[in-house]
């Protein structure tokens, strides 16, 4: 469980006193806090990860215009801006995962990326536990990195060899915070959850964004999906966390079913009740110790064989909260 805070976006606003981003930075002008430090305590005082997101370009910087209208053969941007910020944030905050973005528009050869990984990796004082991702050049996405990123909003849509995870929105038109949202554009708790179950069956993370306003609040509409998910992780966590793919990943049965497992458990998450209660499985095989249970329900659950291959089981007549998908755990099945 990772939490990852905007240290540094395109625009090159800095939300730690940045020695070289002097008056631009949540020190000099703003709060006039070190958020970067501020967040990194109140998780590690709860012992969840800590992750910072760093852009490398900054859109309006003198110096990076400079080098981009040089083809980027010059560097001064690099070397007096970027890469100074990044070394100051791993040496003062010692962050967990570093999501680096901002990357697109020059080659490694320009940002100095694999000089500064491989201090990150060899010499840096989080060298044995840091996390990195894909978006350190051009070209860099979906081929290097500790876990793939590759698009925003990534869906493989199938099992990939390396690991990767999937960065969404709850509001679907942006990742910063605007004020003239409406309702039909955020997702709603149902979409939300649907996407999680879907990256974590295909061996994925999932990373959800929510855009503060300027004065650092996550607006209520937000808090409510936030606490809606954690409400359904509450009950249901049991097959995210942890978690790896099964043999099977998904399948449409009288429902979309997604998988997950944990050694010989495997649990299949279903986010549309059946209308007549009973849930068709086709993939799992069962045996005569094969037990079935629901997550956030006493009890074990009523299976037979089906005619053909796999299980017919037959759910509780009252849905169990929360209403929003629930999960069925298979023991004794292949």
């Amino acid at each position: 469980r990772y939490v990852v805070l905007t240290a540094k976006h395109h625009e090159g606003f800095t939300n730690w006193g940045s020695p070289v981003s002097w008056n631009w930075n949540s020190l000099d002008t703003g709060p006039h806090r070190d958020l970067v430090g501020e967040l990194g305590q109140a998780l590690r005082e709860s012992n969840i990860r800590y992750g910072l997101y760093h852009s490398l370009l900054e859109w309006f910087n003198p110096l990076y215009l400079a080098d981009k209208e040089s083809g980027f053969k010059t560097q001064n941007f690099v070397l007096k801006k970027t890469m100074p910020e990044l070394y100051d944030l791993v040496l003062k905050y010692k962050p967990d995962l570093i999501w680096s973005d901002g990357d697109w528009e020059a080659p490694e050869s320009y940002w100095n990326s694999t000089s500064f990984l491989a201090w990150l990796y060899n010499d840096s004082p989080v060298k044995d536990t840091v996390v990195v991702n894909d978006r350190w050049c051009n070209n860099c996405s979906c081929h290097h990195g500790g876990y793939y990123n590759c698009a925003d909003k990534y869906k493989p849509g199938t099992l990939l060899n390396h690991k990767w995870e999937m960065c969404s929105s709850i509001d679907k038109l942006s990742w910063g915070y605007r004020s003239n949202m409406n309702i039909d554009e955020l997702m709603d708790e149902a979409h939300i959850i649907e996407e999680l179950v879907q990256a974590v069956s295909f061996g994925g993370n999932y990373l959800l964004n929510v855009g503060p306003t300027k004065e650092g609040v996550i607006v209520p509409i937000f808090q409510e999906r936030l606490l809606a998910l954690g409400r359904w992780l509450e009950t249901n966590g049991e097959a995210i966390y942890e978690s790896k793919p099964w043999r099977v990943q998904m399948e449409n049965s009288t429902v979309m079913v997604w998988y997950t497992s944990k050694g010989p458990v495997v649990y299949a998450i279903f986010l549309i009740w059946p209308r007549d209660n009973v849930l068709e499985l086709f993939s799992p095989a069962p045996s005569p110790a094969t037990q079935v249970t629901m997550l956030g329900f006493t009890g074990t659950l009523k299976w037979q064989q089906s005619p053909g291959k796999g299980l017919l089981i037959t759910l509780p007549s009252v849905l169990p909260s929360p209403q929003s998908g629930w999960t069925v755990k298979l023991e004794g099945v292949k």
